[in-house]
């Protein structure tokens, strides 16, 4: 188990708290680990009947998974990372499907940064899932800023977003509010900072059975204080321009407009690996066409791939170890990336009855 994750059931509800503020609960194996296993036991249990997760602090209810320790694993074994990073990725994919098939209300409060693995614990199904989210939250998927995808099911959640709303935010990693959250459809509440102490209350004193018809109750009224989405307000320009078959002709599509918002995502795509946001972009039109258990057998594929290369160890290297911010992309420009070269990331690394999700269904 993980000192970072405490669990305890309470009224019906069994309560999940993260608890490592310092790493803004950023996600170790041992938190993945400790986090299934609550899971797990109370999926049967009758004295249960939902649960909660949360944060011990309004920064982050989670940034994603913890980074220093993809580099330092990587490093360690560079043809496809240690067997600590192989079970990591293993097992957390698996507790993603656990999440989004779980049986019992899911209810997750999106608070503060919710970005990359922390999106990951927070999609719950769409039968059961119950995500809220406050004028705190700061979400993303920001994996291509240091040379890895969207993964944790982002292959099937952003190619199901409205539009080419999930091109937009895979490629360019770009960080979003409640309001926006709400328009991609991956939220459901909003609950402004000034109301989370009665929503915490509410939650704590309402019999888990009740819990989610009271959520509803308590945050309808509440909804139109996330404002307008600027998602929505640009959802013509980011479909044209993001229709492109290719990320060059995405690029080279922004770069014919001069409005602030297509110069702002073009400034960011300029910044990410270009090898992985052709990558990305490959995932995400196959990931449309594929039910979640395929999609995390793909990301998980794709990850074994990414670590062979090295490009997140270069991502992370610049940006979190040496904080040069000068990422070596290999290859360094878009146009050196050759079809052969996105291919491969998806040639299967384990054959099927051997992959290590082949029993997810």
């Amino acid at each position: 188990m993980s000192e970072f994750v405490q669990t305890h059931v309470a009224n019906g509800t069994g309560f999940i708290l993260l608890d490592r503020p310092k790493a803004l609960n950023s996600l170790s194996l041992d938190m993945v680990r400790a986090l299934t296993a609550a899971l797990q036991q109370w999926r049967d249990d009758t004295n249960v009947a939902a649960v909660v997760i949360r944060s011990s602090s309004g920064k982050a209810l989670c940034a994603g998974g913890d980074i220093r320790f993809f580099h330092e694993a990587g490093h360690a074994t560079p043809r496809g990372g240690s067997a600590l990073l192989e079970d990591f990725f293993t097992e957390e994919y698996a507790l993603n499907h656990l999440i989004h098939f779980y049986p019992k209300p899911y209810i997750a409060l999106m608070d503060g940064v919710v970005m990359g693995g922390g999106m990951g614990i927070a999609q719950g199904g769409p039968q059961t899932g119950v995500r809220i989210v406050t004028s705190r939250t700061k979400m993303a998927m920001p994996e291509v800023n240091i040379g890895l995808f969207p993964d944790v099911g982002g292959s099937h959640f952003l190619s199901h977003a409205p539009g080419r709303l999930g091109a937009y935010l895979g490629l360019t990693g770009v960080t979003v509010g409640a309001a926006d959250a709400l328009y991609l459809q991956l939220a459901d509440h909003f609950v402004p900072e000034a109301e989370l102490p009665a929503l915490a209350s509410l939650v704590d004193a309402t019999p888990g059975h009740e819990l989610r018809a009271a959520i509803a109750s308590f945050s309808k009224p509440l909804r139109n204080g996330a404002g307008a989405s600027e998602l929505e307000a640009q959802r013509a320009l980011i479909d044209r321009h993001f229709a492109g078959a290719t990320v060059g002709a995405i690029m080279d599509s922004l770069r014919g407009d001069d409005a602030p918002f297509a110069q702002q995502a073009l400034k960011l795509m300029e910044q990410r690996s270009p090898l992985m946001m052709c990558v990305t972009l490959e995932m995400l039109r196959r990931g449309a066409s594929l039910d979640l258990a395929e999609c995390l057998r793909m990301e998980r594929n794709l990850v074994r791939r990414n670590f062979e290369h090295g490009e997140v160890l270069e991502g992370v290297r610049a940006l979190v170890i040496d904080k040069d911010n000068q990422p070596k992309w290999n290859p360094p420009t878009l146009a050196e990336v050759s079809p052969a070269m996105v291919e491969r990331f998806f040639e299967p690394a384990w054959p099927a009855w051997a992959h290590p999700l082949r029993h997810l269904a």
